[in-house]
């Protein structure tokens, strides 16, 4: 069924405020049938269970087109294995667009060490191997399989990070760009809504997929491309072969997420081109309060009750994103290259209606977990030069120093905080989302600071100075560990003024490029000092699109094109045990640890001992000994039983009766 677009829908931003929804975006035609749709516009594939809540790109996207009047359905983890699953609610008038999910599929299948793990948080009762490794890919595979040229356009954050030649972790070598491997017409990257409106609408209006080439916030492949009029990247057979033109290529990506640069960039790969266009500029204000007054259900689909529902909206069920973007620019993430730089944050009086319609969730008790974004205390942008000429292509704004056009203040994200505090129903407001302590400290009124402490933690506060070494978190994009200290020894003050108890949780990043073995050995010797150990150690993840990610496989910075040490293999594992060297289970890695970098100062009973001496060998031997001993007491024991015992077969293997 044809859907109509009339003129005030058409005009419209993101204009349906229903707050009390309870239908869902279709997953199966008898849903389809109820709500009077004979066929979708547009059907959503992803990699995640359907969740109808903004935390979730697909429900986004489904909302933001179902407000323009298409007809959106959703399969959600398809079985790729067989055909069913992509037939079910029939063909699309206008395509399909693919998603992988909240997370790259690679990253959410495996941990660190390549071992695959046994839950997903986005699956039905947390259970794992709904979805394809590089479900992207694959599900774009089973749809030309099934549905020929039909109109494909991809997107996500798999799909975003990927979108030039770009190192795999998982495989060890550099993939070509996505849109190849997948075959897709359209690429979309970043936050899709406004790209994913005009593809719509070009559609809708006739225009063959393959001419809807330059649409800002999409990539297209293209057989010949104009590369005068933009940015050319080393070629992707380049970048396969040669760190020195990938560690180029990463420098000159880095700079495409600019919206201000109108310029196209291009990465050759075989006879064809890869084409980024310039990004979409960022939502206004008032686009970005309507995008959360979409008329989402804020629950799983129905068809999870009995499954044990999805663990991962836990997280976000009473959760408030404020925010979108961050110009903090960490090396190890690649949230510049997705998101962007530009900060847009929700009006308060947008957050204020979230939060009250919280307070009638039957399972609230009355405890917001956080209300921020990819750095909570974000909240506009960086300067005033960022609104009509974008970012800086020769600095950062917070590291190595930051910038003295920088607005550090916190006055609009305050006024949000008290005004949600205020509201009938709210017992406390917490702040779960990074805050970046080095923006904070720029800031002279030491207002936000103190009410941060006073009425938004909850016993700890959980900040990320990744490294104590200066060295390493240059090579990371922060700043010198000396402004963690002077944070650090304010929020003690301000916390003893207020006659609390509460204590600052850091968080650290073991095996990152530009760690060296002493380097993490001073990371040791900081926890020691510190007095207590961190149960949880993040591991330098490789991932996609990352400057950190280049450096890992080059051995090169791109910003500076210096040589990196990057720690791998047994070296890597000695690093995070260094951090955790209390555990027993580490005792080796440590010991070799340090002893290879000459430190056998800190193997001891000393005050500055990160571990004792190892076991004298008579110790072992006696230990041994009795080990042999036990084991052949258990052994005539177990002789004994068999005797006895005529079931049982030879070894003492119970015979099974049943033929």
């Amino acid at each position: 069924m044809k859907k109509s677009m009339n003129d005030d829908r058409q005009k419209s931003r993101f204009d349906q405020k229903n707050n009390k929804n309870t239908v869902f975006l279709p997953m199966s035609k008898n849903e389809m049938n109820a709500q009077g749709i004979d066929q979708c516009d547009f059907i959503l594939v992803t990699g995640d269970a359907y969740v109808d809540h903004p935390s979730f790109g697909a429900a986004i996207i489904g909302r933001v087109l179902q407000s323009r009047g298409f007809a959106v359905g959703v399969i959600a983890q398809p079985n790729w294995r067989e055909n069913a699953d992509f037939k079910k609610l029939g063909v699309p008038r206008l395509g399909f667009l693919v998603t992988a999910g909240n997370l790259d599929s690679m990253v959410n299948h495996f941990t660190v060490n390549k071992k695959r793990r046994h839950e997903d948080v986005y699956a039905p009762g947390g259970k794992a191997g709904l979805r394809p490794d590089r479900a992207t890919i694959v599900y774009c595979g089973k749809i030309r399989e099934l549905y020929g040229d039909i109109p494909l356009i991809i997107g996500g954050i798999e799909a975003s990070l990927r979108r030039f030649a770009h190192y795999d972790y998982w495989q060890e070598k550099v993939r070509r760009p996505i849109l190849f491997d997948s075959r897709a017409d359209l690429l979309v990257y970043g936050m899709g809504e406004l790209a994913m409106i005009e593809i719509a609408q070009g559609l809708e209006a006739g225009i063959p997929v393959d001419q809807l080439t330059h649409i800002k916030g999409t990539a297209v492949i293209q057989k010949e491309a104009d590369v005068n009029d933009g940015v050319v990247l080393p070629a992707t057979e380049a970048v396969m072969t040669d760190p020195m033109a990938y560690a180029k290529a990463t420098a000159l990506i880095y700079q495409s997420n600019n919206a201000h640069d109108p310029k196209t960039y291009f990465q050759q790969s075989g006879n064809r081109y890869l084409c980024q266009n310039p990004p979409q500029l960022p939502l206004s204000q008032e686009a970005f309060d309507d995008l959360y007054d979409l008329p989402f259900t804020y629950n799983w689909h129905p068809a999870y009750d009995e499954l044990g529902g999805i663990p991962g909206l836990e997280e976000v069920k009473f959760s408030i994103t404020a925010n979108r973007g961050c110009y903090g620019n960490c090396t190890f993430c690649a949230l510049a290259i997705h998101q962007g730089k530009y900060v847009q944050m929700r009006s308060g009086e947008s957050i204020v209606r979230e939060a009250s319609r919280m307070t009638k969730d039957p399972d609230f008790k009355g405890y917001i977990h956080d209300i921020g974004g990819p750095t909570a205390n974000f909240s506009h942008l960086a300067c005033k030069k960022q609104e009509t000429r974008g970012y800086c292509s020769n600095r950062e704004c917070l590291a190595p120093e930051p910038c003295k056009s920088i607005d550090p203040s916190h006055k609009l994200y305050l006024e949000t905080l008290r005004a949600v505090r205020k509201l009938p129903g709210i017992k406390k407001v917490f702040i779960r989302s990074g805050i970046r302590y080095d923006y904070m400290a720029l800031d002279k009124d030491k207002t936000f600071f103190k009410e941060l402490v006073e009425h938004h933690i909850s016993g700890q506060l959980r900040v990320a100075p990744e490294h104590v070494s200066d060295e390493v978190l240059r090579h990371m994009g922060k700043p010198a560990f000396k402004v963690y200290e002077k944070f650090a020894r304010d929020f003690k003050q301000i916390d003893q003024q207020l006659g609390k108890n509460q204590f600052i949780l850091p968080y650290f990043i073991t095996g990152h490029p530009g760690c060296t073995l002493q380097e993490a050995i001073k990371l040791a010797e900081y926890i020691r000092d510190m007095g207590f150990f961190p149960e949880q150690v993040q591991d330098f993840y490789p991932t996609p699109g990352s400057v950190a990610t280049a450096m890992y496989y080059t051995g090169i910075n791109p910003l500076t094109l210096e040589v990196v040490y990057v720690p791998k293999g047994r070296e890597k594992n000695m690093q995070r045990a260094l951090v955790q060297y209390q555990k027993r289970d580490n005792y080796l890695l440590v010991y070799e640890a340090l002893t290879k970098a000459y430190r056998e100062d800190l193997i001891g009973s000393g005050k500055k001992a990160l571990i004792p001496e190892k076991v004298k060998s008579s110790n072992r031997q006696n230990s041994q000994a009795k080990k042999a001993s036990s084991s052949q007491s258990v052994q005539t024991k177990q002789s004994k039983i068999n005797q006895k015992d005529k079931s049982r077969g030879k070894n003492g293997k119970k015979i099974n009766r049943i033929h």
